[in-house]
């Protein structure tokens, strides 16, 4: 098909780039090479340039050679975005091991599950999950768990008073000296033999990242060397404006988030730029970073834009030197993209799309292009995309709502040890998101749902995101969340939960009447349940999922009461 993409895509992107036959850890090499006294990492005040990262991964790669790991290992790496994060994640790859991001706020059931799938034998934990932790070591295969705390790598002054606050705060965990348990500072301070760099090829498993995936429980998607790379040079090729040892990338996503870790860790390295690392979301924490070190990339979620643009002070603030936004998981409201570029002068917000499978980016808004309200935007270089009908897999037409599937360098090999689950997904090379969408007559994509969500009341199929999105319009609404929930006449119907605005006040009656003008009435919500937040994850993602269990609880509890009262 014909797309008339514009003219700098066709320039600029549209020049397929050169896939680098390397490893993530080549790429690190590359940047310490040439960038050796550039700051790599900013941690609260704290400075590590390149060649200083460098000698710190020798280190740790040692260190954990030491303890016993070898190639083709998989090492778990349990810690939000500190510098022993990055220390850990290139030090495993630097000795041909395969890093297992986990997230730390898992409960014991979810680190037993991903522990013993991935088969870690060692762990990189954070020093406050040392009680969840040890509480599953003796049911996974771990033998050796290394704990590091926020506080190890602090400048000095913040270093002292750290452990104060903690413990006033009831934080404070002290990790005790057993058997296979490690303090990281500790080892880093020990000497090991030196290790020489473990000679990997592209097609190498570099990772094991974890994900909900298209169906069912959470699953390893194996990633390549190469998958990585290609996603990082298809990411530097679209944000064709970034420049090479002169970018500032403020790094609030998680790491062990496959987000967080592409467009920020990884996306560092190709274009040697500076990371400050933010371990989690705090507005006034992200505001002040901003200012200091005069950030100018800042990949994130609309849940973090629609907070710097609502914040009260923000005229406090310098966030002029902002250039480039990509924001994902989440639709993004054009209302908020056209004021955080306001507040910015200027800087570029367009929103994009990927998935874990596909380490993570597939497609983006054109950062200096048009942008179409909506729109994820047009595949990434070397990417294909295309809409099938679910039942038949037959290609449908623009307009024609289907399921995105796409094809490219950056898409998985499979499910960690799961055959029959990368069967359903993978098929010719092509990987079946699970999200419903379509395509306009230029080839711009549009999610309308994830097809586990979409609600049918009535015989009609109705799309979470599209009456999100009409309730994003509405001046008094900060945010909104849209689920099915069971109803006797139409089978589902639907429900919204709405968060508004500091100050407004807003009557079910009036959302609902707003929704009538902006849509058909069989989308328009049945019911309209108003909260002072939403559930989320860590990366800023509404959680429709928990909401749908607290209404199913509901319903068993109502059921329970009847056949109480009956009995």
């Amino acid at each position: 098909m014909e797309r008339p993409w514009l003219k700098f895509y066709e320039t600029a992107v549209n020049q397929s780039p050169a896939i680098p036959e390397k490893t993530i850890y080549d790429l690190f090499e590359d940047a310490v090479r040439l960038s050796p006294k550039q700051p790599a990492l900013f941690f609260f005040g704290r400075k590590f340039s390149y060649a200083e990262l460098a000698r710190m991964i020798d280190a740790c790669a040692a260190a954990l050679a030491g303890i016993g790991v070898r190639s083709g290992d998989r090492v778990a790496i349990i810690l939000p975005n500190l510098p022993q994060f990055v220390v850990a994640h290139y030090a495993i790859m630097k000795i041909g091991a395969v890093v297992v991001p986990t997230n730390p706020l898992y409960v014991e059931r979810e680190l037993e599950h991903q522990l013993n799938d991935g088969g870690a034998e060692v762990a990189i934990a954070l020093d406050l999950l040392h009680k969840r932790i040890e509480a599953v070591r003796g049911k996974t295969r771990l033998r050796a768990v290394i704990y590091t705390g926020v506080q190890d790598y602090l400048p000095a002054l913040l270093r002292v008073l750290y452990p104060l606050k903690a413990k006033r705060e009831g934080r404070w965990v002290s990790t005790p000296s057993d058997n296979g348990v490690y303090r990281f500072v500790n080892l880093m301070k020990q000497t090991f033999p030196p290790i020489h760099k473990k000679e990997m090829q592209p097609q190498d498993v570099a990772m094991l990242l974890y994900t909900g995936g298209t169906t069912g429980v959470a699953k390893g998607a194996v990633l390549t060397h190469r998958n990585l790379v290609a996603n990082v040079a298809q990411l530097q090729a679209w944000c064709y404006g970034a420049e090479i040892g002169r970018e500032v990338l403020l790094s609030v996503l998680p790491f062990f988030h496959s987000y967080g870790l592409t467009t920020c860790l990884h996306f560092s390295l190709i274009i040697r730029c500076a990371l400050v690392l933010i371990p989690r979301f705090d507005i006034e924490m992200i505001l002040k970073a901003i200012d200091k070190y005069k950030v100018t990339l800042f990949p994130g979620v609309p849940t973090m834009y629609v907070a710097v643009n609502n914040y009260p002070q923000i005229k406090k603030y310098d966030l002029k030197k902002i250039k480039l936004c990509i924001s994902g998981a989440a639709p993004l409201p054009l209302e908020v993209a056209k004021k955080f570029e306001e507040i910015t002068a200027g800087g570029r917000l367009v929103e994009g799309y990927g998935l874990s499978e596909c380490s993570p980016v597939t497609h983006a808004n054109p950062i200096f292009g048009e942008r179409r309200e909506g729109s994820i935007g047009l595949p990434m270089p070397l990417t294909d995309a295309r809409i099938v009908d679910p039942e038949t897999g037959e290609t449908l037409a623009a307009g024609r709502v289907g399921e995105l599937t796409v094809r490219g360098p950056q898409v998985m090999q499979g499910y960690w040890q799961m055959p029959a689950e990368t069967a359903k997904v993978l098929q010719d090379g092509w990987l079946f998101t699970g999200d419903m969408a379509r395509m306009d007559q230029d080839g711009y994509f549009y999610i309308v749902d994830r097809k586990k969500d979409m609600i049918i009341a009535g015989g009609f199929n109705i799309y979470p995101r599209e009456i999100e999105e009409v309730l994003f319009k509405h001046p008094k609404v900060l945010e909104a969340a849209v689920i099915g929930v069971k109803d006797r006449y139409r089978g589902e119907t639907v429900k919204a939960f709405v968060v508004l605005r500091e100050g407004a006040l807003a009557s079910e009656e009036e959302l609902v009447a707003f929704c009538k003008k902006e849509m058909a009435a069989f989308k328009v919500p049945k019911l309209v349940e108003f909260r002072k937040e939403l559930p989320k994850t860590l990366i800023g993602k509404v959680l429709r999922r928990a909401l749908a269990e607290e209404e199913k609880s509901k319903t068993v509890k109502v059921a329970s009461t009847a056949a109480t009262e009956v009995n």
